[in-house]
Parts: structure tokens; sequence; C-alpha cells
């Protein structure tokens, strides 16, 4: 992690308010830049490294990939800085809160600076992978305008299924799990009957039946690891929720 451009340090006395123009512009604002490496993974050659680069930059699918294992280091890094700073509003990251992206490859002391020997600037803003497809049709410009005015209020599963995706998504299996357990509990007593929809029913009746396993995966994941049945079980538990949110939002906008 580098800060590009910082300011001088603040001295540690609070400084007095002063005058300040109506119409004034801006201050800069510094850029902080990260580098994920793959240290433990490291090429034999500059011939390897570039044919990994080609292949990581062919189409839409690798590049998501590259750029999802690199923000998924990253945030792993805030995650244990978190922790040890118990500081409880470090923000996860996301790609398309960058400037620019790159891929590509370097060696020693100048990949950590950031000084690639080659590398590709990739857009990831305006690619259509499923998760920018998945968070357009559920327009959430519109949500957030009406939970704003007062017309709409967010159900309490909706934060706590969101976290467990992220720890799912970060490999943090235990707290995923523990997320889960209360976010299932939390959507079958908010949104069991928030739609007159065969289909939500269904879902419904799938997830009270997955509760029980949910419960005792939360339990056993505090004295060990889950098993990959568990674990598969809990990804298929998670994705059952959202897919009910999802039809929710949909249909009630």
């Amino acid at each position: 992690m580098q800060t590009i451009a910082a300011p001088p340090r603040p001295s540690r006395r609070r400084r007095r308010p002063r005058g300040s123009e109506a119409a004034a512009p801006p201050p800069e604002l510094p850029l902080a830049r990260a580098t994920s490496i793959r240290a433990f993974e490291p090429y034999d050659g500059p011939e390897e490294a570039a044919i990994w680069l080609a292949g990581a930059t062919v189409n839409e699918n690798t590049i998501d990939a590259a750029v999802e294992f690199g923000i998924a280091l990253l945030n792993d890094a805030l995650h244990a800085h978190a922790i040890a700073a118990t500081d409880p509003h470090v923000a996860t990251l996301s790609p398309e809160r960058a400037v620019a992206v790159r891929l590509g490859y370097g060696s020693g002391e100048a990949i950590a600076e950031g000084a690639f020997s080659e590398a590709r600037e990739v857009d990831v803003v305006a690619g259509v992978s499923r998760r920018k497809r998945r968070q357009e049709e559920l327009r959430p410009q519109e949500r957030v305008a009406a939970v704003l005015r007062g017309r709409e209020r967010f159900a309490a599963c909706e934060p706590l299924l969101l976290r467990a995706r992220a720890d799912l998504d970060a490999g943090r299996r235990r707290e995923a799990t523990l997320q889960l357990r209360i976010g299932v509990e939390a959507i079958l007593a908010e949104l069991s009957a928030a739609l007159d929809d065969d289909d939500h029913r269904r879902d419904i009746a799938s997830l009270e039946e997955r509760l029980p396993a949910v419960e005792a995966a939360a339990e056993g994941t505090l004295t060990g690891d889950l098993s990959p049945e568990t674990e598969a079980a809990i990804r298929e538990s998670l994705e059952l929720a959202e897919r009910i949110l999802r039809r929710r939002r949909l249909l009630a906008s």
C-alpha cells in the first residue's frame, strides 16, 4: 500500500476553524495505490509471466477472475488490519471504485512499488460480468431513494446475509456460517409471507428445512472446521436466501 501525492502530515493539535470561500474548489486528494502480489506462486522467468498475463487478459471472464483474486487479497489484508486494530469501520473495496486497474508482472522490490516489467490496464466498469448484471437488475438507486424518503425500510435479514456473503467470498467460512444462521432466522421471520408467489413459498419452505443444518453447522464451526459437504450446504443455503431476497426486490418494485 502506498499513498501518492499525499499532503504533509497535520500537526497533532487541531486547527481552529477558518473562513472558506463558498465557491472554493475542493482540495486535491491523495491517491492510494495497492499492489496485490502472487508471491507464493512465482514464475520461473519473464516468458512464463508473459504467458500468464496474456491469458489473464484474453477476455472479460479471465480479467474478472484475475481482478477478483487481487481485490480479495487486498480485502483480506484490510480485514486482518480491522481485527488487529479493533476498528469496526474498515470498509472492504471493490474494483469499480478504483481510478485504474492494471494486471502485470515484475520482480523484487520494483513490483512492490507498483513498477511493472509489463502491465495492461483493464476496464472493470464497462464489462457485463455476472456480479454487475445482478447489481443492475436490482436497480439499487431506486431502493436507496425509497429508503431515504421513508417509503421503505430494509429488512434486518438483508445486511446479515450481505455480511455472510462477504465472509464466504473472502474464505472466512466460520464467520459466514455464524452470520448465515441469524440471517436465515431473520429472513424466515420477516419475509415468509412477503409475496403471494408459489416460487417464493417453495423457497421459504426449503429454507425452513435447511435451518436445522445451518444451526448445527454454526455450532460446530466454533469448535472445528467445516467439512467440504457442510461448506457446500452452507453455500447452497445462502444462495437460496439470496434468491428469496432478489425475487422480493424484483416483484415488489
